[in-house]
């Protein structure tokens, strides 16, 4: 009756499936790895912000590039304010608004984006406070240039003059004539009765869509898993019960599988004692 098995047709389907099972097990178990360790980055990057913020401030040079070992870390930059820019589109206590952002000219020529506050509504030059004037110190949280389309970043264009979708130096630098560092600092302390904007996560360590496909992944490739094995049940089991009906007479031997048909034949050529 399961003769049919050793025929060169069950023979693929067989090692296909031998090779299939252990395959989407193997992408299962690394997919549910991926979404695990976003959780522990989540974690750990909690724990470092609350850490960072007990921390004394580092000059900005001595924290530069910016990457997960230093992002959130209180820096301290000295210079003298210059061009700045809205950035529209930010939600902050479930309420949507705008970041006002300044160019913090430095002594080295480059630019540090300061992040001074936040304000409600629609951005509107006029509601966003002037910079402090002359030499001033900053002093905030680190963060990594914004990936448009990241993290809730707009990756819109054609905003109006003096507005920009994404606090990043690929951005500004076509915004301003002089050099910007590809990093940008929120205060501690907002300026001109504004919120303070707190810090952002870390790219790739916090909870967003991303991690969530990859936890979404997992239940797909063992869902495929137990599919290839109830699809090679099921084709045993058509495959038992066309040899049974062809072996019985009852199905027309044309309309059964070649592997059932020889069984069924095989089954009736033996002389029954």
């Amino acid at each position: 009756m399961y003769r049919f098995l050793l025929t060169p047709r069950w023979w693929g389907i067989n090692v296909f499936v031998l090779l299939a099972i252990p395959f989407c097990v193997f992408m299962g178990s690394w997919q549910l790895s991926r979404f695990e360790a976003r959780v522990d980055d989540h974690r750990t990057a909690k724990a470092r912000a609350e850490t960072d913020r007990e921390e004394a401030a580092r000059p900005l040079a001595e924290l530069l590039p910016v990457d997960k070992a230093t992002v959130g870390k209180q820096v301290t930059a000295t210079g003298r304010y210059g061009k700045q820019l809205l950035v529209p589109g930010r939600e902050l206590d479930g309420k949507n608004g705008y970041y006002v952002l300044t160019l913090l000219r430095t002594d080295g020529g480059e630019a540090l984006p300061v992040v001074r506050g936040w304000l409600p509504g629609t951005a509107d030059a006029a509601k966003a406070p002037a910079p402090p004037s002359g030499e001033v110190t900053v002093t905030g949280s680190l963060q990594a240039s914004e990936q448009p389309g990241d993290n809730g970043v707009s990756a819109r264009g054609g905003l109006p003059s003096g507005q920009t979708s994404a606090i990043s130096a690929a951005s500004l630098v076509n915004l301003v004539p002089y050099d910007v560092y590809d990093a940008w600092v929120t205060l501690d302390t907002a300026d001109g009765g504004m919120k303070a904007v707190p810090v952002s996560a870390t790219a790739n360590t916090g909870l967003d869509l991303k991690a969530f496909q990859n936890l979404g992944y997992t239940g797909e490739w063992f869902v495929f898993a137990g599919f290839v094995v109830f699809m090679w049940f099921r084709l045993l089991r058509r495959e038992v019960e066309f040899a049974r009906d062809a072996a019985l007479g009852i199905a027309p031997e044309e309309t059964a599988p070649s592997g059932a048909r020889a069984s069924a034949q095989e089954g009736a050529s033996t002389p029954v004692r």
